[in-house]
């Protein structure tokens, strides 16, 4: 006979399934309560940082939700980590870019070798530091609130670099930034603005990522995906965008591709809802 408790998470999986486009693979630990970037390497188990506050670990955990190994990231401090992307070799990039209150001066990247292939419980990190040229008050006027950021990915020998607006009035504007995927002290280029929609609680940008082969790029908001194809080199918003609602509320924090047409999707504890994580389908 199912248990009373197995019976109640039965039901609210099905009602989450029945109103979300999202798929739920797992809850996540409660060690990950407050996920905030996802990367994946194969089918059999993905890595996760935490945001701003929590630990200088990186996780990886089982399709489960088991944590199988965590390591601890030498050289590096979590101000506010907000989001994982890999390159071609492997090596994972830590975007310590979090930026609430437009104040911080020691935005940085965190670059580490591929953790899948360290036996250890520590793995070495070297710092990307940059700035943005165009900000000139720390914090500035509450209507230029744009140098928050949650979102990076890798294309190129390039890391760019996805602004979260917090503008006050908000205008949906997202800048999107590139600096080079090396160590040293950077001047971030401004390279094109996205502007998706105007509803601030709808429209700032969590997370991005672009697909293996560079023809995807994806990138997510708190119940939104918009999707970008057809763009020529960093001219994102010259391409053809589709957005796809996801039909739920949660804290959507983080994205990575599984696979050309399968993403990964996870979401913060908020509440009684989050902490998990989920696939999606992209036509």
């Amino acid at each position: 006979m199912l248990s009373m408790k197995f019976f109640i998470s039965i039901l609210i999986l099905s009602s989450f399934s029945c109103q979300s486009k999202l798929t739920i693979i797992t809850e996540l630990p409660k060690e990950l309560n407050e996920n905030s970037g996802i990367a994946s390497f194969n089918t059999k188990n993905v890595w996760f940082i935490e945001d701003g506050g929590n630990t200088d670990n990186i996780y990886q955990l089982d399709y489960q939700g088991k944590i199988i190994k965590k390591l601890d990231v030498k050289g590096a401090k979590n101000k506010d980590w907000e989001d994982l992307t890999k390159d071609n070799k492997g090596n994972v990039y830590i975007a310590d870019t979090g930026n609430n209150e437009n104040k911080r001066k020691d935005l940085v990247i965190y670059k580490i070798p591929n953790p899948e292939i360290e036996k250890g419980d520590k793995i070495h990190s070297e710092a990307i530091h940059f700035y943005y040229p165009e900000q000139e008050k720390f914090p500035p006027k509450k209507d230029s609130l744009f140098y928050d950021a949650e979102s990076i990915f890798y294309n190129n020998n390039q890391l760019y670099i996805v602004t979260k607006n917090r503008s006050h009035p908000f205008n949906g504007e997202a800048f999107v930034y590139k600096i080079p995927a090396v160590q040293g002290n950077h001047k971030a280029e401004l390279v094109d603005t996205l502007n998706f929609c105007k509803e601030w609680n709808l429209c700032q940008i969590t997370s991005a990522e672009i697909s293996p082969d560079g023809s995807k790029l994806v990138l997510l908001s708190y119940g939104k995906l918009f999707v970008i194809t057809n763009f020529k080199g960093d001219a994102f918003s010259k391409g053809k965008i589709k957005t796809i609602d996801l039909e739920t509320s949660t804290q959507l924090e983080s994205v990575c591709f599984l696979n050309a047409n399968t993403l990964l999707i996870s979401d913060e504890r908020k509440g009684p809802t989050g902490r998990n994580m989920y696939s999606l389908k992209l036509n």
